[in-house]
């Protein structure tokens, strides 16, 4: 009830899933055809009878690291460059050929790049024949004795056959040949046959199939259809022919019959009787098939052909003479053909107008065909239920039924090797590739009628018996025999003259009555006599049939017993071709898992190397970034100490610049207030003047209590500094940096620092210092009345625990330079000790106040 219930599909009936569970896979084979010429590049090499191997040419770097990559595939036979058309038939298409004379349905299709040879291995070339005439050849060498009369079987259009007594056969048979439009089966010799296939297929080459069902007959109907820009077109069909306005073909559709089978509605069926006219048939369709011109081949399909052959089967009657008159009694099988249209580049091709639209439309078919293959294969491995995009191509939806249903479906790969074709031929082997995983339902025997075997063959040794026996009786064993018919004649009474000459004769028509009335008790007599050997061998046929019977019925008891000794072979038979191909299909899963790991190793192995450069190169950036950090760590640091350093030393000296600054007024306030006082004691008594006036010391005009802050004291106790005594540190032995900077401008003063035993530098450098012992700053800037002030900063140089050099400074000397109009007031004021006054701090200004430092 459950299952009942999730059916919501009624188009596809659940006894086939049921009823069949076993699944064969796809068939796949490939073939290799010769290269144009010899000097042409290969891609393709033969590594076994089931592997090829396909070399990138030059020039294509087939990965990312830019090496060549070669890649191997396999097939269920590779068939090379020396395969003839008969090896290549025995292996695939004869098994499919047989299973049509059992009636099991099956699919052959070629595919591959075009001018790969597809058509040359379907249909092939005087001399050389294809799948197709080779099929049809073995087809008709097995059935021919068995076939039944023209229009016994006829075509229902719904993809379905019925049954005609022998009468509306027979005038069916009359009603055609009086119209004139059904082909007659041309003479059997293969010498009058037409010259385009009649060299085909030689006398040596042909073939037969053994086991068929004699108490059955048959009938072929082929039909031959073509699928031209997703539309299909009936190549046999006769359009009347108009000058005039001729009218383009008309496209047919695409029905599903009660069986759930798609077909073609409207397609003519033709019924064939012969290899010859099967023949004919089909090269009438090949005039109308649609080929064209391009660059890569000069006869290039434009289209998809489809030939279908359709093989009708019924049984005899019980008496072995007739077609059983039961229609559901009929099997019909077929088999597809199909010559799929090349894949093709318009890159390569350069198609333009109509060939590039047919171009589209064929790898538009194309691509729909992978993709239906490719999810078929998805459900089938992974158990999804996804719907197959059957109905985007009309190749696909008409073969809907074979990968749905059940029937055999194989595949020929059809390969050029040469180098241009690469990137295709790739393609092409993946979708090989992925063919080859799915799976086909098993086809199943069909069930046979419940009636004895062998009735065909008794029929006809019942026939001749009964021949064998009238001629040993002496009569007749053929009534359409004239001598027998005269000798039998001859043996009556004979007539006498039956003339009327007179009309009062009355002895003529008495005689003339006596002796026909004599001949008819002979007639009797013979009747009698015949009805009674008729009696005594029907008796003695009775007997031996009982016999016969008898015999059977202890045959048919061995047969019995011998059949399920059969049945229990077969189906171990069966169990073990089943487990044989799950092993060869484990083992080609297998194969393809090895190669996949293969493949994810190798790209593992890859991405370990490049993950551990990857590694390497961040470990020496990172230890490179550590490295910069503690270099810039360190020069932060030494920057920071310099100009901490720096800083403490700018400070120091504008402190010592200030303090100067204040010394050297409070020296002019002093002077100031002593000239001031000097002037008042002058006009009290001038003979008090002092011979030398003494520098009032600050402290004096200070209350005792006031104490400075913002500067030290300049130490008024302390005794004046002789300048003639004091000599400069510069003027020593020892070796001097005399460090200049480049800024400096020259003041042309006759007063100039001259250092002698000096290395004059614009910049200190490590290797001047290792070479000194002191150092020296020639420092200018601007004081705040206008003037530049030359600074002299000294110092010891003295090496450092990290083998560098330092300099420790200790002194710093003032060069001042003033203009001698500077002021009016201390000339008026001053006198000969004034102009001495005004000479110490203007010319030696720099030994006046001196100040030693430590940093």
């Amino acid at each position: 009830m459950q299952r009942q219930g999730k059916a919501k599909t009624p188009r596809r009936p659940g006894h086939k899933k049921t009823s069949n569970t076993e699944k064969d896979p796809v068939g796949v084979y490939c073939r290799i055809r010769p290269l144009g010429a010899d000097d042409e590049e290969c891609c393709v090499e033969m590594i076994s009878n089931t592997t090829i191997q396909l070399h990138p040419p030059d020039g294509l770097k087939a990965n990312r690291n830019g090496d060549f990559k070669e890649t191997q595939y396999s097939f269920k036979k590779v068939f090379g460059i020396q395969t003839t058309q008969k090896e290549l038939f025995e292996d695939v298409a004869k098994p499919l050929i047989e299973d049509l004379i059992q009636c099991k349905n099956g699919l052959l299709f070629t595919y591959g790049v075009t001018g790969s040879g597809k058509t040359f291995t379907m249909t092939g070339s005087p001399g050389q024949g294809g799948l197709l005439p080779r099929s049809l050849d073995m087809l008709f060498n097995s059935i021919s004795p068995y076939q039944a009369k023209r229009y016994v079987f006829k075509p229902d259009d719904k993809n379905g056959l019925e049954i005609q007594s022998q009468v509306d056969a027979l005038l069916e048979r009359q009603k055609r040949e009086n119209m004139q439009s059904v082909p007659k089966t041309p003479v059997s010799s293969r010498q009058k046959a037409d010259p385009e296939f009649a060299d085909m297929i030689s006398p040596e080459q042909a073939c037969k199939y053994d086991n068929v069902d004699e108490d059955s007959s048959y009938s072929v109907f082929v039909s031959y259809i073509e699928i031209y820009n997703n539309y299909i077109y009936d190549l046999l069909e006769d359009a009347p022919f108009d000058p005039i306005r001729p009218k383009t073909p008309q496209s047919k559709i695409l029905r599903e019959d009660q069986n759930h089978n798609m077909y073609v509605a409207g397609c003519v069926e033709v019924e064939v009787k012969s290899t010859e006219e099967a023949f004919e048939v089909f090269w009438k369709g090949q005039k109308k098939r649609r080929i064209a011109n391009t660059q890569l081949n000069r006869e290039s399909s434009r289209s998809h052909s489809v030939f279908i052959v359709k093989l009708a089967q019924a049984p005899l009657d019980a008496d072995g003479d007739h077609i059983l008159q039961d229609k559901n009694q009929v099997n019909v099988s077929q088999l597809c053909l199909v010559d799929l249209a090349g894949s093709e580049r318009t890159s390569r091709t350069r198609a333009e107008g109509n060939r590039l639209r047919e171009a589209g439309n064929i790898n538009q078919s194309l691509m729909t065909l992978r993709t239906c293959i490719e999810v078929l294969r998805e459900n089938q491995m992974c158990g999804t239920n996804k719907m197959v995009p059957y109905r985007d191509s009309k190749v696909t939806h008409l073969f809907k039924n074979y990968f749905d249903g059940e029937g055999k479906v194989r595949m020929i790969v059809c390969v050029n090797p040469k180098a241009d074709d690469y990137d295709e031929t790739m393609l092409v082997m993946r979708f090989a590739e992925m063919t080859q995983e799915v799976e086909v339902a098993r086809p199943v025997d069909r069930a046979i009628y419940a009636l004895p075997a062998g009735r065909r063959h008794r029929n006809q040794a019942f026939k001749e018996e009964l021949s064998r026996r009238l001629e040993e009786r002496g009569g007749p064993s053929n009534a359409d025999d004239p001598e027998l018919m005269n000798q039998l004649i001859d043996s009556l009474p004979a007539l006498p003259a039956c003339e009327l000459l007179d009309a009062t004769d009355d002895q003529t028509l008495p005689r003339l009555v006596e002796v026909l009335e004599r001949r008819h008790r002979i007639r009797q007599m013979m009747t009698k006599q015949f009805s009674k050997a008729a009696i005594t061998l029907k008796s003695m046929l009775q007997d031996f049939d009982s016999n016969f019977s008898a015999k059977e019925n202890f045959i048919h008891d061995q047969r019995g017993k011998l059949g399920e000794k059969d049945k229990v072979i077969s189906s171990q038979k069966t169990e073990l071709e089943r487990l044989e191909n799950k092993s060869k299909t484990l083992e080609y899963k297998i194969d393809i898992l090895q190669k996949t790991t293969n493949i994810y190793e190798e790209d593992k192995r890859s991405l370990q190397q490049e993950l551990e450069t990857r590694e390497q190169r961040l470990h020496r950036e990172l230890s490179e970034r550590k490295r910069m950090e503690q270099r810039m760590q360190g020069m932060v640091a030494d920057t920071k100490h310099k100009w901490e350093k720096e800083c403490e030393r700018r400070v120091n000296a504008k402190q010592l610049e200030m303090q100067n600054q204040l010394w050297v007024k409070d020296e002019k306030l002093k002077q100031l207030k002593a000239i001031v006082t000097e002037s008042s004691s002058g006009s009290a008594g001038p003979t008090e003047r002092p011979d030398k006036p003494q520098r009032p010391s600050r402290e004096k005009d200070r209350p005792a209590t006031q104490k400075r802050s913002s500067s030290p004291s300049p130490m008024p106790t302390a005794p004046p500094v002789h300048q003639r005594h004091r000599r400069s540190h510069s003027t020593g032995g020892e070796k001097w940096v005399d460090h200049t900077p480049s800024t400096n401008l020259d003041l042309d003063t006759v007063m100039q620092p001259i250092i002698p035993n000096a290395i004059k530098v614009s910049a200190p450098s490590e290797k001047a210092l290792a070479k000194c012992h002191k150092y020296v700053l020639t420092h200018q800037e601007l004081a705040s009345d206008g003037e530049i002030h030359t600074k002299l900063i000294k110092g010891d140089v003295f090496k450092t625990r990290g083998g560098g050099q330092a300099v420790q400074f200790t002194d710093i000397e003032t060069l001042k330079q003033e203009c001698p109009t500077a002021s009016s007031r201390k000339r008026r004021s001053g006198s000969g000790t004034d102009d001495q006054e005004n000479r110490v701090p203007a010319a030696s200004s720099s030994h006046v106040y001196q100040k030693r430092r430590k940093p």
